[in-house]
């Protein structure tokens, strides 16, 4: 799916090219250590690693944003502003439209902040630290448990050390997850912004150029970005929706460049992937494909039909279940092109073949 370099990072991808080369693996912005530093300089960084990350000092993670618990953005200005994907943020401009105010088809812009548009259920999190609780953890877990009750262990260590968090201070959010298989456990404190208003969607001509036929493809020309602005109480601390709240004032901003880039230049992004499935075995792979993606394919084509026949028919319907539609669809198309690429890199019969290799070793 992605012809990038796919780095997972905690909850964050970071993703890193060079125009030669693509290096893969797994970096962990708590763990960022003495070799993945130099291969991250040989690959071209040029800032010190410590300002991708600091647990005390401001760096690029405070420019980071995971945008309502599904997908990134980042802050590019002093008063809060924060871009992020057209369909992101396509359900809140739906939500704000109208048939007399389509703001899905002919975008939206507010000119002055008093028209900027609150959007009561949506927040963006920001990352505060990461720390490796994998010791905490696994002090539950005995050699005699079986499967269900290490899993009964973990979690109720894993609640604890989440709520002591929250206990320490009421504004801050502890989340530990899993990684590696359940080997390895990681705390991510962050700190949630509830008040966050559009700014500016474009049309869907721009918005989503290319609709379900380039979604997933490359190389793709839309322009899939929306614009929002944090807002926060007069001390700068999260606050829910008030019209006397102010634009949030963040501790790094990710400065944009103007002049472009050119071929061979380092690129890198950073941002929250959700999770990643390389670790798969053999079988969890076949299991995918056979039946979690060509469940979702069937199940959503037929009911994606059924939307479309009536949202055609309609406007009222096609604007209330603009959203809708274009979420299923976002991975029904998403796991059409899996299979297929699984099936075309033949990545099961590789993933076989190093499995045999693997116990041919062992043995």
């Amino acid at each position: 799916m992605r012809k990038l370099t796919a780095i997972s990072v905690l909850t964050h991808l970071i993703i890193i090219c060079m125009s030669a080369r693509a290096d893969e693996g797994m970096w962990m912005l708590g763990n960022l250590n003495k070799q993945t530093r130099e291969a991250m300089k040989e690959l071209g960084l040029q800032i010190p690693v410590d300002k991708l990350y600091h647990p005390n000092k401001s760096s690029l993670k405070d420019a980071m944003v995971s945008f309502g618990g599904f997908c990134s953005g980042v802050v590019v200005s002093e008063d809060g502003l924060v871009f992020t994907n057209h369909h992101c943020g396509f359900n809140s401009i739906q939500q704000h439209s109208s048939l007399e105010n389509d703001y899905t088809k002919n975008g939206f812009t507010a000119r002055n902040r008093s028209e900027e548009l609150p959007n009561p259920e949506l927040y963006v999190r920001f990352l505060l630290k990461t720390e490796d609780v994998t010791r905490r953890v696994l002090k539950a877990v005995r050699p005699t448990m079986t499967e269900s009750e290490r899993k009964e262990a973990i979690d109720s260590v894993m609640f604890v050390i989440q709520d002591k968090v929250s206990e320490k201070d009421s504004m801050l959010t502890g989340i530990v997850d899993a990684y590696y298989g359940g080997n390895e456990f990681w705390l991510s404190v962050y700190r949630d912004f509830n008040d966050v208003r559009l700014v500016f969607a474009p049309p869907s001509s721009v918005g989503k150029f290319g609709w379900d036929t380039d979604n997933w493809m490359w190389p793709r020309h839309t322009g899939d970005f929306c614009i929002f602005r944090i807002y926060a109480d007069k001390n700068n601390h999260p606050a829910d929706y008030n019209p006397n709240n102010v634009p949030y004032h963040p501790p790094y901003v990710a400065p944009i460049s103007l002049k472009g880039y050119e071929e061979g230049s380092f690129c890198m992004t950073l941002g929250y992937p959700g999770s990643t499935e390389r670790y798969l075995s053999s079988f969890g792979i076949e299991e995918m494909i056979n039946n979690r993606n060509q469940a979702l394919i069937d199940v959503r084509g037929v009911k994606q039909a059924v939307w479309k026949r009536e949202m055609d028919k309609r406007a009222d319907i096609q604007l209330k279940y603009a959203s809708k539609y274009a979420e299923s669809s976002n991975y029904w198309k998403n796991s059409i092109g899996m299979n297929n690429a699984i099936r075309k890199q033949k990545v099961l019969e590789k993933k076989r073949a190093s499995e045999i290799e693997l116990l041919r070793r062992i043995q």
